[in-house]
């Protein structure tokens, strides 16, 4: 009965009757319907709830999984809608390396003449020269090709 003490789920009417068309209209993700039935278990507002290993069981879930709904319901401020949907990444966890002036540093170098002795540019190749410019952060020749064929260059 931990989670239920330090973060009570109190439901309005209008959210119980949101979650309970989720979890019977199944046109919803499973995760989703999950979150739903977790919640409407661990309402306080309808009467006594079970102790969390009985709400566990009875749902086919961990009680981590019934502490971190509860969680996310208290940190969305009671939004049932924000609780029971997929968390949305705000940006990715590492930063591109490749920006617009990179990439157009990288195409002008594709497009150049190839160094002496090459008679064409090969992504290995831009790579090694990429790597000893100083104003371009050194990109793996798959990067180098990504960038290019994105932007429709032929870099033969």
């Amino acid at each position: 009965m931990g989670s239920q003490k330090k973060r009570p789920v109190r439901l309005t009417a209008q959210d119980r009757e949101e979650l309970v068309r989720v979890t019977t209209t199944g046109v919803r993700g499973a995760s989703m319907i999950m979150r739903a039935r977790v919640l409407l278990a661990l309402d306080v507002s309808v009467g006594d709830v079970d102790s969390k290993e009985v709400i566990a069981a009875r749902l086919g879930v961990s009680g981590e999984t019934l502490r971190l709904v509860a969680k996310r319901f208290a940190e969305t401020g009671g939004d049932v809608h924000a609780t029971i949907t997929r968390k949305r990444r705000d940006l990715p966890p590492v930063p591109s390396p490749v920006t617009g002036e990179v990439e157009a540093r990288l195409i002008a170098m594709a497009c150049s003449q190839p160094p002496q002795g090459h008679t064409r540019w090969s992504l290995r190749l831009l790579e090694k020269h990429v790597a000893l410019a100083e104003d371009i952060p050194d990109l793996d020749h798959s990067t180098i090709g990504r960038v290019l064929k994105k932007r429709n260059c032929v870099h033969t």
